[in-house]
């Protein structure tokens, strides 16, 4: 028998936390954020954390525990995530991932296999070289002879993922595309519901730009000028996230607030667009369209619990 995992996702703003609590309630779960940014501790208002009277006793996991300083990637998350599924089903309770992150959620649901070989520091420290030496155009087109399909999906400017798929070449002389597509194929060794929340677009961006004003009134930029203050910068994988790179460029002079607010409002619209990009890819989503329910919370989960019975997943 294979074991229960539900999924609730969709782009950024379209109002996932409050249903994610009525929908755990619903079905005696517990929660795990599938979030690159709700993992750090100190970074609330940029991350839209939810606070902890929004919780309603419901517990959640990977929420709050790690220091901005720390790194967290992909196989981190999985490693996490594994954990709390496991503490979760000791309870006899059933794991939902809550949050925006499709690769992460992807991870867990066709549980992919990252224990490659060890990383080769210095093979690691080389590239790292070069790409300070001869500039991240330079890794790129090194990438884009050994592993041409990763080299079109991974922006040049994002060193790091240029130089995780160099190495998985050097490592593996396999391109690491073509790992990646092989684990994709792989069906989910859990009893899965896989739901995407979504609105229409205008309204979408519409409450995408209201979220940022409000993050504003919470007090954003005091947030990160905190931070800073603590010594964080934009070299951390936690400044890097929307919201923060930038507010700190703003505290840093590049530009104005409006800019930075001006930026951040766009960067978040692309961003929810990429978002559905990725969902659209995934096989067996349950798509949930918002205004298909006239926006009624109650009749969403009166569906998602309906479509539950139906995977067996409740009784």
């Amino acid at each position: 028998m294979k074991r229960p995992l539900i999924v609730l996702t969709g782009p950024t703003a379209v109002g996932k936390t409050s249903l994610s609590i009525s929908l755990a309630k619903a079905v005696n779960g517990e929660i795990i954020s599938a979030d690159s940014m709700q993992v750090y501790k100190k970074m609330d208002i940029g991350s839209a954390k939810i606070r902890p009277e929004e919780m309603q006793g419901v517990k959640h996991y990977l929420v709050d525990v790690l220091e901005p300083e720390e790194e967290f990637h992909i196989v981190k998350f999985q490693q996490m995530a594994k954990e709390a599924m496991e503490e979760i089903y000791e309870k006899g309770k059933i794991p939902i991932l809550v949050g925006g992150t499709g690769f992460y959620i992807q991870a867990v649901t066709r549980d992919i296999d990252f224990t490659e070989a060890q990383q080769e520091n210095t093979y690691r420290a080389e590239l790292e070289k070069l790409a300070e030496t001869e500039g991240a155009e330079y890794l790129h087109d090194r990438l884009k002879e050994v592993d041409p399909a990763s080299a079109d999906t991974i922006h040049a400017n994002n060193v790091k993922r240029v130089i995780r798929a160099l190495e998985f070449y050097h490592q593996n002389g396999t391109p690491i595309s073509a790992h990646n597509e092989e684990q994709k194929k792989q069906t989910s060794p859990y009893n899965l519901a896989y739901f995407v929340l979504n609105a229409p677009r205008d309204i979408l961006y519409e409450r995408i730009d209201k979220r940022v004003d409000q993050m504003l009134e919470e007090g954003l930029v005091k947030e990160v000028e905190g931070l800073k203050r603590e010594g964080c910068h934009r070299g951390m994988v936690s400044m890097q996230g929307l919201g923060y790179k930038e507010i700190l460029a703003y505290l840093e002079g590049e530009y104005p607030l409006e800019e930075a607010v001006r930026i951040l409002k766009r960067d978040t619209r692309h961003f929810a667009k990429r978002q559905l990009t990725w969902f659209r890819r995934e096989s067996d989503v349950i798509w949930v369209d918002k205004d298909k329910f006239h926006w009624d919370e109650k009749e969403i989960l009166e569906y998602m619990l309906s479509v539950l019975k139906e995977h067996d997943i409740l009784g």
